[in-house]
C-alpha cells in the first residue's frame, strides 16, 4: 500500500482511491475532450492501460446500426469502444471508427476471444481475424470472453499473454473471471493483467470480485450498467435522478463511476448516447451512495449462460 492506494503486481498503481469500504474514486484523471457541448472524462488507470470510464458497448448492435452508433459516439466525444468476437460487429466498429474522424491512437478499443478458442493455436487465428475484420494492427485492450473449464489457465493465460508481448494486444485482461479465477489467472501470467470485465449495476452484488480485482491492481470494466432496462423506472434511481436533474440511467452510471469502474453502456440513439457521458458534472452525495448500495441485496444477474462459471455469493 502506498499512499493509500493497492499497487499492482508490477508496481502501477490504478487511478483508484480506496475508502475503506470496497469503494473506489477515478478523481485527479480529468481530461477535456472535444464533443458537441464540453464535458470532463475520467480515467481509470491500471498497469499501464489508461481507460476512459465511459465507453460505448456494441454487444447486438448490427449492420450499419452499429456503423453509425459508433461514429456517432465518437463524434460526441466517446473515445472507448467495445467489441468482441463472439458479437460479430468487428468489421462495423472498425466502420465506424474511419467514418467518425478521430484518429486511431486517441480511441481504446477492447475486444475478446470466445470460450472455444483459448488453445494457442485457435487463439492466434481468433485474434488475427478480429484484427482483420477492424482493419488494425492492434488493440488497446484484448479479453479473454468467458474462461473453458476444460482448456487450464496454465493454457489460456500464455495464449493471451503471447498477443501483449508480439504487439498485437497493447493491454490484456480478462472477462467473467470469479474471485477463484482471479487469483488462478495471476498465478501463471507472465503479463500484468488490467481488468476484469464483469457485469454490474446497482442491483448486484459483486463484493467479493471487487476486492479480489482491486488486490491484483485490476480496473474493473461494468457491461450491463443499465441492467438491461431495469434501471429507468427503478424508484430509488428514479428519485435521486429528479434530485439531481439527471435520469435514473445517468444515476447507475453516476454511481458505477464513483465506485472506480469504467461502465460500457450500449446504445444506438444519439440522444442517449450524449446522456450516458455527462455525468461527470454532478456528485452523489455519501447517503445516496448508501442508498444505492443497499440496492444489491437483490443480487440480480441479468447475463447467466449456461457456459459461465460458478459465481461468488455475497
Amino acid at each position: 500500500m502506498i499512499g493509500g492506494q493497492d499497487r499492482g503486481q508490477d508496481g502501477s498503481t490504478p487511478c483508484w482511491q480506496g475508502s475503506g469500504d470496497g469503494a473506489f474514486s477515478a478523481s485527479n484523471c480529468n481530461q477535456k475532450l472535444p464533443r458537441e457541448g464540453d464535458f470532463l472524462m475520467q480515467f481509470v488507470e491500471a498497469h499501464g492501460a489508461r481507460i476512459p470510464q465511459i465507453g460505448l458497448g456494441t454487444m447486438t448492435l448490427k449492420g450499419d446500426i452499429c456503423v453509425q452508433a459508433v461514429k456517432a459516439a465518437l463524434q460526441i466525444g466517446y473515445r472507448h469502444l467495445d467489441t468482441a468476437a463472439f458479437y460479430g460487429n468487428e468489421v462495423e466498429n472498425g466502420e465506424g471508427l474511419r467514418q467518425s474522424g478521430v484518429k486511431r491512437e486517441d480511441v481504446f478499443i477492447t475486444t475478446k476471444v470466445r470460450e472455444n478458442n483459448l488453445t494457442p493455436e485457435n487463439f492466434n487465428k481468433s485474434l488475427d481475424q478480429s484484427l482483420k475484420n477492424l482493419q488494425l494492427p492492434y488493440v488497446d485492450l484484448l479479453l479473454i470472453h468467458w474462461n473453458n473449464k476444460d482448456i487450464p489457465f496454465s493454457v489460456s493465460i500464455p495464449a493471451l499473454c503471447a498477443a501483449r508481448k508480439d504487439g498485437r494486444a497493447k493491454h490484456v485482461g480478462v472477462a467473467n473471471f470469479t474471485t477463484k479465477m482471479l487469483d488462478e489467472a495471476w498465478a501463471v501470467t507472465s503479463e500484468p493483467l488490467v481488468c476484469n470485465q464483469i457485469e454490474m449495476h446497482p442491483f448486484i452484488n459483486q463484493d467479493k470480485v471487487l476486492a479480489t480485482s482491486k488486490k491484483h491492481g485490476m480496473a474493473v470494466v461494468a457491461y450491463c450498467p443499465i441492467a438491461r432496462g431495469k434501471v429507468p423506472g427503478a424508484d430509488a434511481l428514479e428519485r435521486i435522478g429528479k434530485a439531481h436533474g439527471k435520469s435514473a440511467a445517468q444515476v447507475s452510471l453516476r454511481y458505477l463511476a464513483q465506485l472506480g469502474l469504467v461502465s460500457i453502456p450500449r446504445s444506438s440513439s444519439r440522444e442517449h448516447l450524449k446522456q450516458n457521458i455527462e455525468i461527470f458534472d454532478f456528485k452523489l452525495t455519501d447517503a445516496e451512495m448508501v442508498e444505492l448500495k443497499k440496492l444489491n441485496a437483490t443480487n440480480m444477474r441479468v447475463v447467466n449462460p449456461p457456459h459461465a462459471p460458478v459465481w461468488d455469493t455475497p
